[in-house]
């Protein structure tokens, strides 16, 4: 049967901490088929680290439900996963408030996803400079990360995902834009 794209979304799948140092391994090829398998369309991966780009004819909840799903009974990994619509992940893109003359946003700026939207008391609480020279900026369900001596030995995530009270998964910018490209070109 045929599979029309009424009532098609194209979504970004992260997974949080797969092929890290060798530590929970999942080969993105049998990811890939699973997902397939799931009723999922179009799947495709961008690097090892867990980056999902596919279309589903439901919701972004029913999604994520259905990866974890796959990746628990295929593969034995129980890892958050959340996802955003491409349209979403092209707002993630073109907002960002790091604009810093010199800089190298591939190298300096980072986005960590959050599973659900923080309590607005908990982002008061935080102080955007905590770990000076980095700085973060939460924007709904992401933060901004402005690291210039890269996110290798950052301090400016420490304690965040417990304050916040919501799971989070981080990319690159130069992740974050390949996979918006990835969204925003289609099946």
């Amino acid at each position: 049967m045929a599979w029309d794209d009424a009532g098609v979304t194209t979504y970004v799948v992260l997974l949080r901490g797969v092929n890290v140092g060798g530590a929970r391994p999942l080969p993105m090829a049998g990811l890939r088929d699973a997902l397939s398998a799931a009723g999922h369309r179009d799947v495709r991966t961008y690097v090892q680290s867990g980056n999902v780009v596919l279309s589903s004819r439901t919701a972004a909840a029913s999604v994520a439900r259905s990866v974890h799903r796959a990746i628990v009974n295929g593969f034995g990994l129980d890892v958050p996963v959340l996802v955003r619509s491409a349209a979403e992940l092209a707002e993630v893109a073109a907002h960002h408030p790091f604009d810093r003359p010199g800089g190298d946003p591939g190298r300096q700026l980072h986005v960590a996803f959050l599973e659900a939207p923080p309590p607005a008391a908990a982002v008061a609480a935080l102080d955007p400079r905590r770990a000076a020279p980095e700085e973060l900026h939460v924007r709904g369900r992401e933060i901004y990360l402005w690291c210039p001596n890269g996110m290798g030995r950052s301090k400016v995530l420490t304690g965040v995902e417990r304050a916040l009270g919501t799971p989070m998964t981080v990319r690159n910018w130069r992740t974050v834009t390949e996979l918006r490209r990835l969204a925003a070109d289609g099946p």
